[in-house]
Protein backbone atom coordinates (compact mmCIF):
# COMPACT_ATOMS: atom_id res chain seq x y z
CA UNK A 1 0.00 0.00 0.00
CA UNK A 2 1.29 3.48 -0.83
CA UNK A 3 2.46 5.47 2.14
CA UNK A 4 0.12 8.42 2.84
CA UNK A 5 2.79 11.11 3.15
CA UNK A 6 6.16 10.87 1.47
CA UNK A 7 7.89 13.99 2.76
CA UNK A 8 9.90 14.98 5.80
CA UNK A 9 8.41 18.47 6.03
CA UNK A 10 4.95 19.99 5.65
CA UNK A 11 5.70 23.45 4.29
CA UNK A 12 2.49 24.10 2.38
CA UNK A 13 -0.38 22.63 0.38
CA UNK A 14 0.71 24.03 -2.96
CA UNK A 15 3.41 21.43 -3.59
CA UNK A 16 1.78 18.27 -2.22
CA UNK A 17 -0.49 15.97 -4.15
CA UNK A 18 -4.18 15.23 -3.77
CA UNK A 19 -3.24 11.68 -2.73
CA UNK A 20 -1.00 13.02 0.05
CA UNK A 21 -3.77 15.34 1.24
CA UNK A 22 -6.21 12.43 1.39
CA UNK A 23 -3.61 10.37 3.21
CA UNK A 24 -3.22 13.00 5.91
CA UNK A 25 -7.00 13.33 6.28
CA UNK A 26 -7.44 9.56 6.50
CA UNK A 27 -4.73 9.40 9.16
CA UNK A 28 -6.47 12.19 11.08
CA UNK A 29 -9.67 10.13 11.00
CA UNK A 30 -7.83 7.34 12.78
CA UNK A 31 -6.63 9.74 15.48
CA UNK A 32 -9.97 11.50 15.96
CA UNK A 33 -11.31 8.74 18.22
CA UNK A 34 -8.46 9.27 20.70
CA UNK A 35 -9.71 12.78 21.46
CA UNK A 36 -13.10 11.40 22.55
CA UNK A 37 -11.65 8.93 25.05
CA UNK A 38 -11.64 9.44 28.79
CA UNK A 39 -7.84 9.04 28.75
CA UNK A 40 -6.72 10.97 25.68
CA UNK A 41 -3.24 9.55 25.26
CA UNK A 42 -1.48 6.88 23.21
CA UNK A 43 2.22 5.92 23.12
CA UNK A 44 2.61 6.47 19.38
CA UNK A 45 5.35 9.15 19.58
CA UNK A 46 6.88 8.22 22.93
CA UNK A 47 10.50 9.36 22.97
CA UNK A 48 9.98 11.98 20.23
CA UNK A 49 10.45 15.72 20.84
CA UNK A 50 8.35 18.46 19.23
CA UNK A 51 9.38 22.13 19.52
CA UNK A 52 6.74 24.82 18.99
CA UNK A 53 8.54 27.94 17.75
CA UNK A 54 5.95 30.70 17.38
CA UNK A 55 6.99 34.21 16.38
CA UNK A 56 3.36 35.37 16.23
CA UNK A 57 0.54 35.22 18.76
CA UNK A 58 -1.65 32.15 18.54
CA UNK A 59 -4.33 30.45 20.63
CA UNK A 60 -5.90 27.67 18.55
CA UNK A 61 -2.91 26.60 16.45
CA UNK A 62 -0.27 26.60 19.18
CA UNK A 63 -2.53 24.95 21.76
CA UNK A 64 -3.71 22.25 19.37
CA UNK A 65 -0.15 21.43 18.28
CA UNK A 66 0.88 21.13 21.93
CA UNK A 67 -2.14 18.95 22.72
CA UNK A 68 -1.49 16.85 19.61
CA UNK A 69 2.10 16.17 20.67
CA UNK A 70 1.15 15.33 24.25
CA UNK A 71 -1.73 13.05 23.25
CA UNK A 72 0.75 11.10 21.14
CA UNK A 73 3.11 10.95 24.17
CA UNK A 74 5.77 13.17 22.57
CA UNK A 75 7.66 15.74 24.63
CA UNK A 76 6.36 19.18 23.67
CA UNK A 77 8.60 22.23 24.19
CA UNK A 78 7.15 25.72 23.70
CA UNK A 79 9.64 28.51 23.01
CA UNK A 80 8.69 32.10 23.77
CA UNK A 81 10.49 34.21 21.17
CA UNK A 82 10.40 37.31 23.39
CA UNK A 83 12.56 35.52 25.99
CA UNK A 84 14.78 33.65 23.53
CA UNK A 85 18.19 34.58 22.16
CA UNK A 86 16.47 36.13 19.14
CA UNK A 87 15.66 39.08 21.39
CA UNK A 88 19.43 39.45 21.94
CA UNK A 89 20.20 39.73 18.24
CA UNK A 90 20.75 36.08 17.29
CA UNK A 91 19.78 35.33 13.69
CA UNK A 92 16.90 33.02 12.83
CA UNK A 93 19.26 30.55 11.15
CA UNK A 94 21.57 30.44 14.18
CA UNK A 95 18.56 29.82 16.41
CA UNK A 96 17.50 26.98 14.12
CA UNK A 97 21.01 25.47 14.12
CA UNK A 98 21.17 25.61 17.92
CA UNK A 99 17.78 23.96 18.25
CA UNK A 100 18.81 21.35 15.70
CA UNK A 101 21.93 20.57 17.78
CA UNK A 102 19.57 19.45 20.58
CA UNK A 103 18.25 16.79 18.20
CA UNK A 104 14.48 17.44 18.20
CA UNK A 105 12.33 15.33 15.91
CA UNK A 106 10.01 18.11 14.72
CA UNK A 107 9.92 21.90 14.82
CA UNK A 108 6.55 23.59 14.33
CA UNK A 109 7.12 27.19 13.27
CA UNK A 110 4.89 30.21 12.82
CA UNK A 111 6.39 33.45 11.52
CA UNK A 112 5.16 36.75 10.14
CA UNK A 113 7.38 36.50 7.06
CA UNK A 114 6.65 34.22 4.14
CA UNK A 115 9.20 31.51 3.48
CA UNK A 116 10.69 31.18 6.98
CA UNK A 117 9.68 27.48 7.38
CA UNK A 118 11.30 26.77 4.00
CA UNK A 119 14.55 28.41 5.20
CA UNK A 120 14.56 26.34 8.39
CA UNK A 121 13.94 23.15 6.42
CA UNK A 122 17.19 23.74 4.52
CA UNK A 123 19.35 23.78 7.66
CA UNK A 124 17.51 21.53 10.11
CA UNK A 125 17.60 17.76 10.34
CA UNK A 126 14.29 17.88 12.21
CA UNK A 127 11.00 17.77 10.34
CA UNK A 128 9.64 21.30 9.83
CA UNK A 129 5.89 21.93 9.97
CA UNK A 130 4.58 25.27 8.78
CA UNK A 131 2.06 26.69 11.28
CA UNK A 132 1.58 29.84 9.19
CA UNK A 133 4.15 31.99 7.38
CA UNK A 134 3.12 35.56 6.69
CA UNK A 135 0.48 35.80 4.00
CA UNK A 136 1.82 32.70 2.25
CA UNK A 137 0.30 29.47 3.62
CA UNK A 138 -1.27 27.81 6.66
CA UNK A 139 -1.40 24.14 5.60
CA UNK A 140 -2.79 22.55 8.76
CA UNK A 141 -5.67 25.06 8.84
CA UNK A 142 -6.65 24.05 5.30
CA UNK A 143 -6.41 20.38 6.29
CA UNK A 144 -8.67 20.80 9.31
CA UNK A 145 -11.10 22.82 7.20
CA UNK A 146 -11.13 19.98 4.67
CA UNK A 147 -11.71 17.43 7.43
CA UNK A 148 -14.64 19.49 8.73
CA UNK A 149 -16.16 19.72 5.25
CA UNK A 150 -15.62 16.04 4.55
CA UNK A 151 -17.19 15.00 7.86
CA UNK A 152 -20.36 17.01 7.23
CA UNK A 153 -20.66 16.82 3.44
CA UNK A 154 -19.16 13.31 3.02
CA UNK A 155 -17.13 14.58 0.07
CA UNK A 156 -15.21 17.56 -1.29
CA UNK A 157 -15.21 16.86 -5.02
CA UNK A 158 -17.93 18.82 -6.82
CA UNK A 159 -18.75 21.15 -3.93
CA UNK A 160 -19.17 24.90 -4.43
CA UNK A 161 -17.14 26.79 -1.82
CA UNK A 162 -17.34 30.55 -1.23
CA UNK A 163 -14.38 32.23 0.49
CA UNK A 164 -15.23 35.76 1.56
CA UNK A 165 -13.09 38.49 3.09
CA UNK A 166 -9.45 39.57 3.08
CA UNK A 167 -8.09 37.25 0.39
CA UNK A 168 -5.01 39.38 -0.27
CA UNK A 169 -3.42 38.90 3.15
CA UNK A 170 -4.87 35.50 4.04
CA UNK A 171 -2.59 32.47 4.23
CA UNK A 172 -5.73 30.49 5.10
CA UNK A 173 -7.32 31.46 1.79
CA UNK A 174 -4.24 30.46 -0.20
CA UNK A 175 -3.87 27.05 1.43
CA UNK A 176 -7.60 26.38 1.11
CA UNK A 177 -7.65 27.37 -2.55
CA UNK A 178 -4.79 24.95 -3.25
CA UNK A 179 -6.37 22.12 -1.28
CA UNK A 180 -9.99 22.47 -2.35
CA UNK A 181 -9.22 22.76 -6.04
CA UNK A 182 -6.80 19.81 -5.88
CA UNK A 183 -9.64 17.72 -4.42
CA UNK A 184 -12.13 18.79 -7.09
CA UNK A 185 -14.13 21.57 -5.43
CA UNK A 186 -15.00 24.83 -7.19
CA UNK A 187 -13.99 27.93 -5.26
CA UNK A 188 -15.44 31.41 -5.54
CA UNK A 189 -13.73 34.29 -3.75
CA UNK A 190 -15.10 37.75 -2.96
CA UNK A 191 -14.30 40.78 -0.87
CA UNK A 192 -13.39 44.42 -1.26
CA UNK A 193 -11.69 45.03 -4.59
CA UNK A 194 -8.58 46.15 -2.74
CA UNK A 195 -8.37 42.84 -0.85
CA UNK A 196 -8.81 40.38 -3.72
CA UNK A 197 -5.64 39.75 -5.76
CA UNK A 198 -6.02 40.49 -9.41
CA UNK A 199 -3.65 37.83 -10.75
CA UNK A 200 -4.91 34.46 -9.55
CA UNK A 201 -2.51 32.55 -11.79
CA UNK A 202 0.11 33.18 -9.10
CA UNK A 203 -2.11 31.39 -6.58
CA UNK A 204 -3.22 28.40 -8.64
CA UNK A 205 -0.81 27.51 -11.42
CA UNK A 206 -2.53 26.83 -14.72
CA UNK A 207 -6.03 27.73 -13.55
CA UNK A 208 -7.68 30.48 -15.57
CA UNK A 209 -10.08 32.77 -13.72
CA UNK A 210 -12.85 35.13 -14.69
CA UNK A 211 -15.46 37.36 -13.07
CA UNK A 212 -18.21 34.87 -13.85
CA UNK A 213 -18.80 31.42 -12.43
CA UNK A 214 -18.79 29.58 -15.75
CA UNK A 215 -17.06 29.67 -19.10
CA UNK A 216 -18.98 28.72 -22.24
CA UNK A 217 -15.84 27.29 -23.80
CA UNK A 218 -14.47 25.30 -20.88
CA UNK A 219 -17.34 24.71 -18.44
CA UNK A 220 -17.16 25.57 -14.76
CA UNK A 221 -14.02 27.29 -13.47
CA UNK A 222 -12.22 25.83 -10.48
CA UNK A 223 -11.39 29.28 -9.12
CA UNK A 224 -13.46 32.38 -9.71
CA UNK A 225 -13.20 35.94 -8.50
CA UNK A 226 -16.66 37.40 -7.96
CA UNK A 227 -17.42 41.09 -8.12
CA UNK A 228 -19.96 40.88 -5.28
CA UNK A 229 -20.22 38.84 -2.10
CA UNK A 230 -23.74 37.72 -3.00
CA UNK A 231 -22.47 36.29 -6.30
CA UNK A 232 -19.93 34.16 -4.44
CA UNK A 233 -22.41 32.87 -1.84
CA UNK A 234 -25.38 32.05 -4.06
CA UNK A 235 -25.76 28.27 -4.36
CA UNK A 236 -22.69 27.55 -2.22
CA UNK A 237 -22.33 24.32 -0.23
CA UNK A 238 -19.72 25.88 2.06
CA UNK A 239 -19.27 29.52 3.07
CA UNK A 240 -15.86 30.29 4.55
CA UNK A 241 -15.49 33.69 6.16
CA UNK A 242 -12.06 35.23 6.72
CA UNK A 243 -10.91 37.69 9.35
CA UNK A 244 -9.64 41.07 8.26
CA UNK A 245 -5.85 40.81 8.59
CA UNK A 246 -5.36 44.27 10.05
CA UNK A 247 -1.92 43.35 11.40
CA UNK A 248 -0.73 42.75 7.81
CA UNK A 249 -2.32 45.85 6.29
CA UNK A 250 -0.10 48.87 5.84
CA UNK A 251 -2.76 51.13 4.31
CA UNK A 252 -6.52 51.70 4.30
CA UNK A 253 -8.12 49.01 2.14
CA UNK A 254 -11.72 50.03 2.96
CA UNK A 255 -13.29 53.15 4.54
CA UNK A 256 -14.48 51.86 7.95
CA UNK A 257 -15.20 48.60 9.77
CA UNK A 258 -18.88 49.56 9.84
CA UNK A 259 -18.97 49.85 6.04
CA UNK A 260 -17.12 46.55 5.73
CA UNK A 261 -19.77 44.87 7.90
CA UNK A 262 -22.58 46.35 5.83
CA UNK A 263 -21.18 45.38 2.43
CA UNK A 264 -19.19 42.20 3.11
CA UNK A 265 -20.25 40.75 6.47
CA UNK A 266 -22.02 37.39 6.55
CA UNK A 267 -25.58 37.89 7.75
CA UNK A 268 -28.49 35.43 7.74
CA UNK A 269 -29.90 37.29 4.73
CA UNK A 270 -26.73 36.66 2.74
CA UNK A 271 -26.42 33.09 4.01
CA UNK A 272 -29.94 32.39 2.73
CA UNK A 273 -28.49 32.74 -0.79
CA UNK A 274 -26.46 29.58 -0.24
CA UNK A 275 -27.92 26.08 -0.35
CA UNK A 276 -30.26 25.22 2.50
CA UNK A 277 -27.78 22.75 3.94
CA UNK A 278 -24.76 25.04 3.48
CA UNK A 279 -22.23 25.10 6.31
CA UNK A 280 -20.29 28.09 7.65
CA UNK A 281 -16.58 28.02 8.49
CA UNK A 282 -14.25 30.60 10.05
CA UNK A 283 -10.57 30.02 10.95
CA UNK A 284 -10.74 32.36 13.95
CA UNK A 285 -10.34 34.54 15.77
CA UNK A 286 -13.70 36.05 14.85
CA UNK A 287 -14.55 39.73 14.75
CA UNK A 288 -18.23 39.40 15.62
CA UNK A 289 -20.42 41.97 13.97
CA UNK A 290 -17.79 42.78 11.35
CA UNK A 291 -17.06 39.84 9.04
CA UNK A 292 -19.72 37.60 10.61
CA UNK A 293 -22.90 38.32 12.52
CA UNK A 294 -23.22 36.70 15.94
CA UNK A 295 -26.50 34.98 15.07
CA UNK A 296 -24.73 33.30 12.13
CA UNK A 297 -21.65 32.37 14.15
CA UNK A 298 -23.81 30.77 16.83
CA UNK A 299 -26.27 29.06 14.49
CA UNK A 300 -26.61 25.34 13.79
CA UNK A 301 -25.08 25.91 10.36
CA UNK A 302 -21.85 27.18 11.89
CA UNK A 303 -19.11 24.56 12.32
CA UNK A 304 -16.50 26.90 13.78
CA UNK A 305 -16.05 24.86 16.97
CA UNK A 306 -15.96 21.65 14.94
CA UNK A 307 -13.00 23.12 13.07
CA UNK A 308 -11.19 23.58 16.37
CA UNK A 309 -12.05 20.03 17.43
CA UNK A 310 -10.83 18.47 14.18
CA UNK A 311 -7.70 20.63 14.34
CA UNK A 312 -6.24 18.49 17.12
CA UNK A 313 -6.75 15.26 15.14
CA UNK A 314 -5.25 16.81 11.98
CA UNK A 315 -2.18 18.02 13.85
CA UNK A 316 -1.78 14.63 15.52
CA UNK A 317 -1.73 13.12 12.03
CA UNK A 318 0.78 15.66 10.74
CA UNK A 319 3.16 15.17 13.68
CA UNK A 320 2.89 11.39 13.36
CA UNK A 321 3.59 11.42 9.63
CA UNK A 322 6.34 14.05 9.82
CA UNK A 323 8.23 12.12 12.49
CA UNK A 324 8.28 8.81 10.69
CA UNK A 325 4.85 7.33 10.15
CA UNK A 326 4.30 6.89 6.42
CA UNK A 327 7.48 8.63 5.27
CA UNK A 328 9.39 6.83 2.56
CA UNK A 329 12.55 5.19 3.86
CA UNK A 330 14.77 6.82 1.25
CA UNK A 331 13.77 10.38 2.20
Amino acid sequence: MDKPFRRRDLLGIRNISAAEIKGILDTAENFREINAREIKKVPTLRGKTVINLFFENSTRTRTSFELAAKRLSADAVNISVSSSSLSKGETLIDTALNLDAMNPDCIVVRHGSAGVPHQLAKVSRAAIVNAGDGANEHPTQALLDAMTIREHKKKIEGLEVAIVGDILHSRVARSNIHLLTKLGARVRVAGPGTLVPRDFEHIIDGTRTSTTSTSKANGPQQLTACAHVEEAIVGADVVMILRIQRERQDSAYFPTLREYAIHYGLTNERLDLAKKDAIVLHPGPMNRGIEIASDVADSSRSLILDQVKYGVAVRMAVLYLATGGGIAADQ
